[in-house]
């Protein structure tokens, strides 16, 4: 049986501020993205991990594309993290990520970190050694495509956000139906956020959401990188993973939809996304003020 995602399943899921709330109460997360030549990427996810309410977002990026990061970003924390001359992670990183990952109520690994075997061994021990929930978007998927197995050792059920391609090149299925999407995340025992003109969401329980909104003008770089900030924001907020998953698939797609009307399917950018969603969000004010 397949559920479809609308305003009301949403409205449920996303709870109202207490009202002796700090920072501390709504999350601090860590994403693990970019590269030098892949700042963008980086940029989209800290802030849609920001306009999503996380209460602290930090930002671990290679040394090379720190200088880039720090000027862009105001919220998050930006921490320059060791490269090789490729300009990507290397393994002597890893000790500052996992003590990072310790803190952390949610992390986020992937978005723009290139590919290389240090890259590979990095998301590998991050996913083997992380207690808190993770997210693995586009260069975190396409690490794993020799490593797959490692998702069954994670702490708790891996949420993995592919297009297409990336769902290709780790399970060997193009096309794939809804069955499919569920057996593979039954299998993996992961949470399966596959992107598309529908995104679907499979839970390694078997229960399966489809999602409405969202239009053509999102198929642009840098949409997906937002959705995966607003998806590591809302587990470090608290939500189950499967309901968060549902939530910023949903949110994420009606941001779309309003920068489209605003901005028109041709001319609307990711930076849209970032726009609209505080609109979108007013909704779940605890009142009017």
């Amino acid at each position: 049986m397949m559920t479809e995602l609308d305003q009301s399943y949403v409205d449920r899921i996303i709870p109202a501020r207490a009202a002796e709330a700090n920072k501390n109460d709504f999350g601090r997360v860590l994403c693990v993205c970019g590269c030098a030549g892949y700042t963008g990427a980086a940029y989209f996810a800290a802030q849609g991990a920001v306009r999503m309410g996380s209460g602290v977002v930090t930002l671990a990026t290679p040394e090379r594309a720190w200088p880039v990061l720090a000027v862009k970003l105001n919220e998050p924390v930006v921490r320059p993290m060791p490269c090789g001359a490729d300009g990507m992670l290397s393994r002597e990183a890893l000790p500052a990520l996992l003590s990072l990952a310790e803190k952390a109520d949610a992390l986020l690994i992937g978005c723009g970190l290139g590919r290389s075997y240090a890259v590979a061994e990095i998301v590998v021990t991050l996913i083997e050694n992380a207690k808190c929930q993770i997210v693995l978007d586009a260069d975190g998927i396409n690490a794993l495509t020799a490593h797959k197995d490692i998702l069954r050792q994670a702490a708790q059920p891996v949420i993995l956000t592919p297009h297409a391609g990336e769902f290709a090149r780790l399970s060997g299925l193009e096309n794939p139906q809804p069955g499919e999407l569920t057996l593979f995340a039954r299998k993996m025992g992961c949470i399966l956020l596959y992107k598309g003109h529908r995104t679907l969401i499979a839970a390694p329980d078997g229960r399966l959401y489809r999602n409405h909104s969202g239009n053509p003008g999102m198929a642009k770089g840098g949409s997906g990188d937002v959705l995966a900030g607003m998806l590591v924001s809302l587990c470090g907020q608290g939500l189950d993973p499967v309901d968060a998953a549902c939530a910023a698939a949903w949110l994420h797609g009606r941001a779309g939809d309003m920068a489209a009307n605003a901005r028109s399917e041709y001319g609307m950018t990711p930076d849209d996304l970032l726009r609209f969603l505080p609109d979108l969000l007013k909704r779940y004010n605890t009142r009017e003020w």
